[in-house]
């Protein structure tokens, strides 16, 4: 039987952390996220919090959901409140119970994140993002004696992005929009950040535009007199470079030698473990490949010496996570692809062979040959520009005949990428919307990351232009030329961002739709960006529009303003407890369509905020936005 619930069946397996012979993870087993420890090679996992608690997305996180300090005996774990996002820190033993707050007082009325945790100092990065004014607040917090000593704060992030090893000295790092952040330097005890690279905004000239750097903080080297860090400032594509600490305009490239792969993509991470040795992790194609490395110091280069992923059981996918046990020399990750669930695996030994699989996983009954593993799908775009996408058809065991029905899906972000990642909300959606005879075609349009820095830059303060046409032009001289896809009967969707697209694709070219489905979606930019967090205030100002002084600009671009041409039937799904599209946004939205006889439906979920992640709302939400499409498109 073809229901949702086999492909949720499959339980997520995130973010692994590995102390000894005991692996801590987060998942949903009891139907929304939690915190869990089991045995290494599997035992009946372990509950560590009560039932009535959930855990949020941790890839909606900004840091660390969690973390085990081993020689204090405990786990600092991040808690909202259904999805709100006010993230508070909280401790329990390593055996679990009911979280204590930890630094309460100091951390009230802030959306706190956890960075960079010491596992031998017991310290951690506190990010504390006011809820009542725009400004970050930055701590180093000794969780051993309780010490939570302010590094910084700054109206534009101003966190900590490395420091040296004794945590006395700090690179600081500042954005005001892509490509263009400052670092700074901070010694314990000095009064304030000192400029590093790059030109802080109040120190600025509007006349006289200073020169902008996409430069990364990164990790002290060579007796803390230069720094490794990551940048686009050599390759599009990112790489990695030496800023000599005397003279920080004199970045010089550092060479990365014994790459395995090919395709087209970008370097994602470089990673300190231990001494010499790194984890640099490559997003090529959509697929992950991680390798770990050794720095030659002295001469700046960086050689590969094992793959990790890419290749094997690791082939065409997605790393969730990977972590590294200094202390046991071996790694934890979890792994998915667009048709296998998440596993947690562990790689050891002296050449990196030695992988066992800690879980098992599995979509319930329905085989494998029903799934369908998507093909690559570029395509020129109207002006030139090749544009990544995938198409997923229903496989052929199912025997659906003649040319399908097609959903068009469009991913949050905007600058963010759909990847074949079974741990994210859409590949479930995507599988079942293809076991019900519809085909999901995917775009990763201008904006999107994956392909260098160019490529996302180009939806910067240019929501609904080029993006917008790019889909246009794929549903116009693209897709129609596909005998396998019935264009005529198309359906488009998003969340977040791609919500955003989706009304603005609707309202805008209605005659390319027959049904559309917006997931919690901008659709007035200006009350959007008024209603947002205090501390994204000056990010939207900088990505998306001023809207005290651009109000003409963002109506223009907002979904709003062409909505009383849209022609389809819509459905729209939203949290209750979203703080980034808060719930009138959506709520206004259906009474607009509903006030001029539109055809719109609603679907509020009260326990969730920007994601649907609780089992019931699960099966729910993608069983009714399946009918919803199945109603008006068939299959």
């Amino acid at each position: 039987m073809k229901r949702i619930e086999s492909f949720l069946s499959a339980r997520l397996f995130l973010v692994p952390q590995l102390v000894e012979d005991r692996i801590y993870f987060i998942s949903n087993l009891s139907g929304r996220n939690s915190l869990y420890v089991m045995d290494r090679g599997g035992s009946v996992p372990e509950p560590l919090l009560p039932p009535d608690i959930a855990l949020q997305n941790p890839h909606l996180m900004n840091g660390r959901s969690f973390v085990v300090f081993p020689q204090l005996g405990k786990i600092v774990i991040m808690l909202d409140q259904d999805g709100d996002e006010n993230y508070l820190p909280m401790m329990i033993p390593l055996t679990g119970g009911y979280p204590e707050p930890i630094f309460a007082e100091k951390l009230a009325n802030h959306r706190v994140s956890l960075g960079d945790p010491d596992l031998a100092r017991n310290n951690c990065y506190f990010i504390a993002q006011s809820r009542t004014e725009s400004i970050f607040r930055s701590y180093l917090a000794n969780l051993e004696t309780g010490e939570l000593i302010k590094l910084n704060e700054s109206q534009f992030g101003g966190t900590p992005n490395g420091s040296n090893k004794d945590k006395t000295k700090f690179i600081l790092g500042e954005g005001y929009g892509v490509g263009d952040g400052v670092l700074f330097r901070y010694n314990l005890g000095d009064e304030k950040p000192t400029p590093l690279l790059g030109t802080p905004m109040m120190a600025r000239d509007p006349q006289n535009p200073p020169k902008t750097y996409n430069v990364g903080g990164g990790d002290f080297i060579r007796n803390e007199t230069g720094l490794l860090v990551g940048t686009s400032e050599f390759e599009d594509t990112y790489g990695l470079a030496y800023l000599p600490l005397d003279n920080p305009e004199a970045l010089q490239q550092i060479p990365i030698n014994g790459i395995q792969h090919e395709g087209v993509g970008e370097l994602e991470e470089g990673r300190h473990l231990l001494g010499s040795k790194y984890l640099i992790i490559y997003n090529i194609d959509g697929c992950s490949w991680a390798y770990e490395a050794e720095f030659d110091e002295e001469n700046l280069a960086m050689q590969l010496t094992h793959l990790l992923c890419g290749k094997g059981k690791f082939a065409g996918g997605v790393l969730e996570s990977i972590r590294y046990n200094k202390t046991q020399d071996e790694y934890v990750l979890s792994f998915s692809t667009a048709v296998s669930p998440t596993q947690i695996y562990t790689i050891s030994g002296k050449n990196r062979d030695q992988i066992q699989q800690h879980t098992r996983e599995r979509i319930l009954g329905l085989p494998q040959t029903w799934l369908s593993p998507g093909e690559d799908y570029p395509f020129t775009s109207y002006d030139g520009l090749r544009i990544s996408a995938r198409l997923y058809m229903p496989a052929a065991e199912l025997g659906y005949e003649g040319s399908r029905p097609l959903i068009y899906y469009i991913h949050g972000g905007p600058q963010s990428q759909e990847r074949p990642d079974f741990a994210w909300f859409s590949m479930p959606f995507i599988q079942y919307l293809t076991l019900n005879g519809f085909a999901v075609f995917v775009p990763n349009v201008r904006g999107s990351t994956g392909y260098g820095f160019a490529y996302m830059k180009h939806v910067v303060r240019d929501w609904g232009g080029k993006d917008r046409l790019d889909h246009v032009h794929a549903m116009t001289e693209v897709l129609p030329k596909d005998d396998r896809l019935d264009t005529s009967r198309a359906g488009v969707c998003g969340r977040s961002y791609g919500g955003y697209m989706t009304l603005t694709l609707a309202s805008r070219h209605p005659e390319l739709w027959s049904a559309a489905i917006d997931m919690f979606g901008p659709y007035d930019l200006l009350t959007f960006a008024s209603r947002v967090p205090e501390t994204w205030k000056p990010f939207i100002k900088m990505l998306v529009g001023d809207p005290e002084t651009e109000q003409d600009f963002m109506r223009e671009r907002s979904p709003r303003t062409y909505i009383e041409q849209v022609t389809a039937p819509m459905l729209v799904v939203q949290g209750k407890n979203d703080p980034r599209v808060i719930e009138q946004e959506s709520r206004e939205l259906v009474e607009h369509l509903q006030g001029i006889g539109k055809e719109v439906e609603y679907l509020m979920f009260p326990d969730e905020g920007h994601d649907v992640l609780k089992y019931e709302n699960r099966v729910n939400v993608y069983t009714t936005m399946t009918d919803f499409f199945k109603k008006h498109l068939g299959s």
